[in-house]
């Protein structure tokens, strides 16, 4: 399960400008402020169930964008790419400016 809602928090940080306000209001207080189900239909005036349904929804739309952009899938790449590089050139000091660089680059994302 923390798996899964460590992917939908990625997925919704890379793509959550293509959501609806609503689509975004429920994903981030139900995934990013561990809300309930029913206390989102509670601010929202709407059944658990309907909270429920657009949040399943939303999830399958942000997967959907991934398979099409897949920016998460490049996004991790990259973090391995770099992590790997880092442990390769913490061996040898003549290697400080690349490390350097490979943080700053790490910082960015």
């Amino acid at each position: 399960m923390l798996e899964k809602t460590t992917r939908v928090n990625f997925l919704f940080d890379f793509y959550q400008s293509l959501l609806t306000p609503k689509q975004r209001n429920y994903m981030e207080l139900y995934f990013l402020e561990d809300y309930s189900l029913g206390e989102i239909s509670e601010n929202f005036d709407v059944s658990r169930q309907a909270v429920y349904d657009n949040i399943r929804r939303t999830e399958t739309m942000l997967e959907e964008y991934e398979k099409k952009l897949s920016l998460y899938e490049k996004f991790d790449q990259r973090q391995n790419l770099i992590q790997e590089l880092l442990k390769e050139i913490e061996t040898d000091e003549r290697n400080e400016h690349l490390k350097s660089k490979l943080e700053q680059l790490l910082d960015l994302e």
